[in-house]
């Protein structure tokens, strides 16, 4: 079999295009991932997953941004609205233990979920440690404003997945919570000190650094790499991201269509790769421009494709919860109708 490309893309509507169709069969991306765009009913979902995989010819991972609060990309009615994580930071804070079991309960209510549409990875938790001030990009989605709460309940958030089946993304690595500017409009520019960041901004990432992937920030650090953000920084990843934190997973980058990178689609996705990024993560589905990552992406190989295989071999067992039991626990935290 032909080995995939280092990339996960997405699609342009409800269901695929015969360009599509020939495209994804033709350049194999390793994974794909699903917006609102792609959203209509329940069998609608359960049919775009199985045409995606049927291009590639392999069980490949497909991905959701299934967060809760503004990043639920599946909504009523298909599925319930769930809170955000500064609402499960909230009951944290009120009282410790409610809080890290909303966290777990949330996770695995959205693995039962997903699973039921094929969908087997869940771009979560946010791992982001937000300062009074910042760019709401982040905002509520965020568990707490210190790195203890945030890596507490994002550990809980993640459990809760692998206890369904799922597994989880963190992001946005090394940490978006001080970015003063929206990454999906412009790129933000971090200027405090490396120790700082050291206190503050890595420790859940640190915490969380033996989960299989992770996800990263288009933010420059200016104490680490004045001249490119994270994504793109050789030094950002080597130094911090496999180094001091010590993660060893796999490393998506963000959206290459995100306007905080320069440059062309196909330049983006060049550097997402030389800087060393795992996985170039594509979404808006354009077929222009995913046609210029193509272009600039290589076939998984070395560490990168050992990553994806440890991946692919490391999707747990869903445990045997009941899912009405665990409903009703969750809704009567919440008062969700």
């Amino acid at each position: 079999m032909t080995e995939s490309k280092a990339m996960i893309l997405g699609c342009s509507g409800l269901k695929l295009t015969d360009e599509e169709k020939a495209f994804y069969k033709a350049e194999r991306p390793w994974g794909f991932i699903l917006f609102g765009r792609n959203i209509s009913e329940a069998q609608q979902i359960i049919d775009l997953v199985a045409e995606l995989r049927e291009c590639v010819g392999w069980h490949a991972p497909v991905l959701i941004d299934q967060e809760g609060g503004r990043v639920q990309r599946i909504r009523p009615p298909i599925l319930q609205h769930y809170p955000p994580g500064q609402a499960l930071g909230d009951l944290y804070r009120r009282d410790r233990a409610l809080g890290l079991r909303a966290a777990w309960l949330m996770s695995r209510l959205h693995a039962f979920d997903l699973q039921r549409f094929g969908i087997n990875v869940d771009c979560l938790p946010v791992l982001d440690v937000p300062v009074e001030g910042s760019s709401n990009v982040i905002g509520n989605r965020a568990y707490g404003g210190d790195p203890v709460t945030v890596t507490e309940m994002g550990r809980a958030a993640a459990e809760g997945l692998k206890a369904g089946g799922l597994l989880p993304v963190m992001k946005h690595m090394p940490g978006h919570g001080r970015g003063f500017a929206d990454s999906h409009l412009e790129l933000p520019v971090v200027t405090v000190s490396r120790e700082e960041l050291e206190t503050h901004d890595f420790p859940p990432f640190v915490g969380m650094k033996d989960e299989l992937m992770a996800m990263t920030c288009h933010v420059v650090f200016t104490a680490i790499d004045p001249d490119n953000p994270a994504t793109t920084s050789h030094k950002v990843i080597d130094e911090v991201i496999r180094t001091e934190i010590g993660f060893n997973g796999l490393l998506l980058s963000d959206d290459t269509s995100m306007n905080a990178l320069a440059g062309t689609i196909g330049e983006r996705a060049a550097n997402i790769i030389a800087g060393g990024c795992d996985i170039v993560l594509h979404c808006n589905g354009h077929m222009d421009e995913m046609r210029q990552v193509v272009a600039n992406v290589p076939p998984l190989a070395g560490p990168a494709r050992e990553r994806t295989k440890a991946v692919e071999d490391g999707f747990p067992t869903p445990d045997s919860a009941e899912e009405v039991v665990l409903r009703a626990e969750f809704d009567a935290m919440f008062a969700i109708a």
